[in-house]
């Protein structure tokens, strides 16, 4: 599926953009938002947001409770349109998106294997048939999450941790460029958050783009190079040690407003050092 985003979108450009991470040293940028406003109904939960992730990267995506962070993984998924400004894409990339576990359905009758071999849909269809080398990957990629013997399990059987396992397997011969992972480590204990973590450093070395929600500050210190902080707007981007502060901190504390049903639409035209309507001031 070609990566592709809703309503604007354009190739990644060669301008800098403001807060940008300078990521992996010589590496390419494989996505890009500028000026990027999107939210529901007619409401922003997030506007004006400027930040450009490179290839290979790792980043962390943090904030308060309510600071848009699902959101705008929804845009970069394409699960959600833009209100404003634009998303450019390296052309050709394919993204694999993961939602929180809370909005996922496991009532369906569908074994582990199953699950897991579904992420192969691109390479043989929905009917095509699984070659010995898609087995071997769908096996690797148990091994890696820590589900060997659970092939034959139905997921509704498993517990929250095993299922988001599952998922990660999934989405591990999937092959994706970029990784859209939200909340991963929620209501799962440490050992399935190593057995994830170790998934996640997998497609680090591999060259793969990977962004998560997480809300363990600690966690984004030991394994996250880079951390962006948003509250409603982008508060900092860059590399953890640099970005992961307390000013910061109290600033995104600061910077999130209430949720204003009466507050006007963002204006779409508007750029970087504009005035702010007036519902949308701080």
């Amino acid at each position: 599926m070609p990566f592709v985003f809703s309503r604007i979108f354009s190739p990644v450009s060669t301008e800098e953009t403001p807060n940008a991470s300078p990521g992996p040293v010589n590496a390419r940028t494989v996505l890009r938002a500028v000026n990027l406003t999107a939210g529901y109904g007619q409401h922003p939960a997030i506007h004006h947001v400027d930040f450009a992730l490179k290839s290979g990267s790792l980043t962390a995506l943090v904030g308060p409770n309510g600071a848009g962070k699902s959101t705008l993984l929804k845009v970069l998924a394409s699960r959600l349109p833009l209100m404003g400004g634009r998303l450019e894409s390296e052309a050709g990339g394919r993204v694999a998106y993961l939602p929180q576990l809370s909005q996922m359905d496991r009532q369906f009758p569908l074994s582990v294997r199953a699950l897991v071999e579904q992420g192969l849909w691109r390479e043989r269809g929905l009917l095509g048939r699984t070659s010995h080398g898609m087995r071997h990957r769908v096996e690797g990629a148990l091994h890696t999450v820590g589900l060997e013997g659970f092939e034959s399990r139905l997921v509704g059987a498993l517990s929250g941790g095993q299922f988001q396992r599952a998922l990660f397997a999934r989405m591990l011969v999937q092959q994706a460029d970029v990784l859209l992972l939200d909340e991963p480590f929620a209501a799962v204990d440490e050992r399935t958050t190593a057995a994830l973590m170790r998934a996640i450093q997998t497609w680090h070395a591999e060259g793969r783009t990977v962004v998560a929600v997480v809300h363990d500050l600690a966690l984004v210190r030991q394994w996250f190079p880079e951390t962006l902080i948003l509250a409603r707007h982008l508060v900092a981007h860059g590399t953890t040690i640099d970005v992961l502060t307390d000013a910061n901190w109290r600033r995104a504390q600061t910077m999130l407003e209430p949720f204003d049903d009466d507050a006007p639409l963002c204006q779409e035209d508007r750029h970087p050092g504009d005035s702010v309507p007036e519902g949308l001031r701080k």
